[in-house]
């Protein structure tokens, strides 16, 4: 005798379908990714057709959201999110920590394959900020180039003084000469890297220096850091409101004339 399914337990049947249809359309069940190009572009929508919002560098993690079209919807730290290409990411199923980090500090370093700049290309080249997984060196150490793992599990070498093994919130004093750096970088669109920033990108780089990490857009940075009677006077952030739009769309730093990439 056929017995007839209640209304409750086809709701329930349908959830679990719906559930496992899930599962096996995101087999990574990934809830981080990596970045693993030198600089992914961040797009308003699974296209590279759409305009660019932001970026993210080598070796950072973002939060998946969703994927869809050969792209993956990612949130970055600073809560920015965008689409970026599935070829440019390495999944992970939670967010992996590294035990000692390096800090590119050049506006661009070179890796090597070997402790040594002339037998061969580099192997990749990566930005201002990149954090790269130190590999202990058995003894002597090269006093020249560092040991690091590439997110492919290669090892390759990088020039020390491209590199800060403790990086430090910089002073006033030393965010203004680190600005002074970038002065003729190449002006991009929803840039965030030594490769290419736009105007917030840059101001949000050099308050991170400091030691106060901030959101990605001017809007989101205004109120925080303006300054105001209290700022100091080595130092301004200029924040630059749309009569039209009613919102804050460009920003700055300036120390009796402005710094701007």
């Amino acid at each position: 005798m056929t017995q007839l399914i209640s209304p409750s337990h086809r709701v329930i049947l349908v959830a679990l379908g719906t559930l496992l249809l899930d599962l096996f359309a995101f087999p990574q069940s990934a809830t981080q990714a990596v970045v693993a190009t030198p600089v992914a572009n961040m797009y308003s929508a699974a296209s590279i057709d759409a305009d660019v919002v932001s970026q993210a560098i080598y070796a950072s993690q973002v939060a998946v959201i969703e994927q869809k079209d050969g792209f993956t919807h990612v949130r970055t730290p600073d809560a920015y999110s965008g689409w970026i290409r599935d070829q440019e990411l390495v999944l992970q199923s939670t967010a992996s920590t590294r035990p000692a980090l390096a800090e590119v500090r050049s506006l661009s370093a070179n890796l090597y394959r070997e402790p040594d700049v002339t037998k061969h290309a580099p192997v990749l080249t990566v930005p201002f900020e990149t954090q790269l997984e130190i590999i202990p060196q058995p003894e002597p150490e090269s006093r020249d180039y560092l040991h690091v793992r590439l997110l492919d599990r290669h090892d390759a070498w990088i020039d020390r003084g491209d590199v800060e093994l403790n990086p430090h919130p910089l002073t006033i004093p030393e965010s203004i000469e680190l600005a002074k750096r970038f002065l003729g970088i190449t002006y991009t669109w929803g840039g965030r890297s030594s490769f290419g920033y736009d105007c917030s990108g840059f101001t949000q780089m050099l308050i991170r220096s400091r030691g106060a990490p901030r959101r990605r857009s001017a809007s989101g940075m205004v109120g925080r850091c303006s300054g105001g009677a209290k700022a100091p006077p080595p130092r301004r952030s200029s924040f630059f409101r749309s009569i039209i739009r009613q919102d804050y769309s460009h920003g700055n730093v300036h120390r009796k004339r402005q710094v701007h990439p």
